[in-house]
């Protein structure tokens, strides 16, 4: 079972001395249940998805694939994107169950996919009393410069799902939450006598010594209440003269529980996704209240599961940004899901300083970064005071990327509120173009510290930028066309298989370019690279057929460093009509 891991320390009082991965439940690499696709089922569009039949030839050959694991396959429920998942007969390593997948696939053509149904953990100017505590909204050097923007923006309008362990009541988010839904399915890990249902109230996730399996954890752990943390950090009511601000705190929440007791099934996740941005989910009502930015402070070490990025891309088709935590592990964040999935806005986390936090994951598939906490400084939030079952309201200190993350699914939602119609690749782009450079030593941390004023200036401004056509011969460096307005959309084509265009943006000190092609065809694959004056390369998206390209390049120098930006042909077509794609240039 593999774990998402919540990116927190926990401390009630002062912060732990304990960052990162402290509330890993090391060697939960196991799980009881694998996730079946057959090609023959319908996806999910604007209705529910539908599953294919198991026949009794198809559950004949998952029968005989489980025996030569000595494994049965029960079938238990489907899922939002068209999969089954089916239970085995107790809990089997991850590499165990991910080679009875292999085998299925093996023994049945009509399988487009099978794999693990890994678990994933959490990964934690106003007059309220405690906002001059909360350093991670308003200090120059590692804040998110947040005052300024609540000028411009304060949420109003948008809902911000929650997906993590649940909520609480709490006097400071007293009426900012909307009607949510509980979707985990294992009894054991809900903690609340049942399944799925429409409480989504945190019952507590409190773990004894083994509980979690194979000898985990080795130490009991109290209750984490991780997403009524995370909740405040996006949306706690401020100016009412009581506890902490939120960075969105007129907009409204949507909580959907997913983890509990040691984690939550990645097949629970997914439908989670689905149905918080409007997806419909087979036994639960429609959500009528769609979120626009999905929170996901969680995460578990892996490849991302085509389950996953199945319910990302349909949550994007709706319209939903999806904000993830880069994870806890001080490690490449390419290891790391949901992180590491296509389409997402993956945070690392930085401290007071502005450097890269301890323990925050690192790597190019992180976007931007966001305060997270560490060493003796924590970020502030609402939280319970209960060690096991729910007590009274109190607040607390926590650290780690699940903590970055709210701030940045915050600035988005001030973002929306001023421009309804900003698309979840355009909010991406927007909150890398604005980053501030990092002022401390944050290799692998994406473009730069979210600027939460500048995302929302560049939210407001009504210019569509410039628009440029490409001129040929752009074949070479010497040649590249000149882009020297921010925000310029070039429309370009490749004439031949053969054909390569060059563009040159000078960038000024302390920005990052965001470069994005979109491709004119989603037949059309083409591949988007950066590099400095002396040619080396300084970035590269080689993603498949119809594929957004995005690469960012930060100038951190003090001085303007010129950048070239190449698309270069792979498969589709070519010519000034079946050849053609767009590249945006903003910093």
């Amino acid at each position: 079972m593999l774990k998402l891991c919540a990116a927190v320390s926990l401390a009630a009082a002062s912060v732990s001395a304990m960052a990162g991965n402290g509330d890993v439940v090391p060697g939960l690499l196991e799980t009881d249940r694998i996730i079946v696709k057959y090609k023959d089922a319908a996806p999910a569009a604007k209705g529910l998805a539908r599953a294919a039949a198991v026949t009794g030839d198809r559950k004949a050959k998952l029968d005989r694939a489980g025996q030569q694991f000595g494994m049965t396959v029960r079938e238990s429920h489907i899922i939002s994107t068209g999969a089954q998942v089916f239970k085995l007969n107790g809990k089997r390593g991850l590499k165990d169950v991910q080679d009875l997948a292999a085998e299925m696939m093996a023994r049945d053509p009509n399988i487009e996919y099978a794999e693990p149904d890994r678990i994933m953990t959490h990964m934690a100017t106003a007059n309220d009393p405690m906002y001059t505590q909360q350093w991670h909204y308003t200090d120059a050097t590692g804040g998110l410069r947040l005052p300024t923007a609540w000028d411009k923006s304060t949420g109003s309008g948008v809902v911000v799902a929650v997906i993590d362990t649940g909520f609480r009541p709490h006097a400071d988010l007293s009426g900012q939450f909307l009607p949510g839904y509980d979707f985990i399915t294992d009894t054991f890990m809900a903690n609340d006598g049942n399944g799925r249902d429409s409480d989504a109230s945190d019952p507590g996730d409190a773990i004894a010594v083994g509980e979690c399996g194979n000898g985990q954890p080795t130490q009991a752990r109290n209750s984490s209440w991780h997403g009524t943390h995370v909740a405040g950090t996006i949306a706690a009511r401020t100016n009412n003269g009581a506890g902490v601000a939120g960075v969105a705190y007129n907009a409204k929440l949507v909580p959907v529980r997913v983890l509990g007791k040691c984690g939550g099934y990645t097949s629970d996740i997914a439908d989670a996704i689905t149905w918080s941005s409007g997806g419909s989910v087979s036994g639960a009502p429609a959500n009528a209240n769609k979120a626009r930015v999905l929170n996901l402070s969680l995460g578990g070490a892996g490849a991302c599961s085509a389950t996953t990025q199945t319910a990302i891309n349909g949550a994007r088709s709706r319209g939903a940004v999806v904000v993830v935590a880069a994870g806890n592990d001080a490690t490449n964040v390419a290891n790391f899901n949901p992180a590491n999935c296509a389409g997402v806005v993956t945070v690392a986390a930085t401290g007071k300083t502005g450097g890269r936090a301890s323990y925050s994951n690192y790597g190019t598939q992180v976007d931007v970064a966001a305060p997270g906490g560490d060493a003796g400084y924590g970020v502030l939030s609402t939280l319970n005071a209960g060690t096991k079952a729910p007590a009274s309201d109190n607040y607390a200190y926590y650290q780690g990327t699940s903590m970055a993350t709210p701030h940045v699914a915050g600035t988005a939602a001030l973002m929306l509120a001023v421009k309804s119609t900003l698309t979840p690749d355009e909010i991406e782009a927007k909150l890398k173009s604005t980053a501030r450079a990092f002022p401390a030593s944050c290799s692998g941390c994406g473009a730069g510290i979210v600027d939460a004023t500048a995302a929302v200036n560049a939210a407001l401004s009504t210019s569509s930028g410039t628009v440029l056509a490409e001129s040929e011969a752009n074949n070479t460096m010497a040649s590249a066309d000149l882009v020297s307005v921010r925000g310029t959309t070039v429309n370009a084509n490749l004439g031949s298989t053969t054909d390569t265009d060059y563009f040159r943006v000078d960038l000024p000190a302390g920005k990052t370019l965001v470069s994005v092609m979109t491709p004119g065809s989603s037949t059309a694959d083409y591949d988007l690279f950066v590099y400095n004056s002396a040619g080396a390369l300084m970035g590269k998206s080689e993603n498949g057929l119809g594929a957004i390209e995005t690469v960012n390049s930060a100038n951190t120098g003090s001085a303007t460093s010129t950048r070239y930006i190449r698309v270069v042909y792979y498969t589709g077509g070519t010519g000034a009509t079946n050849g053609k794609y767009t590249l945006k240039l903003n910093w």
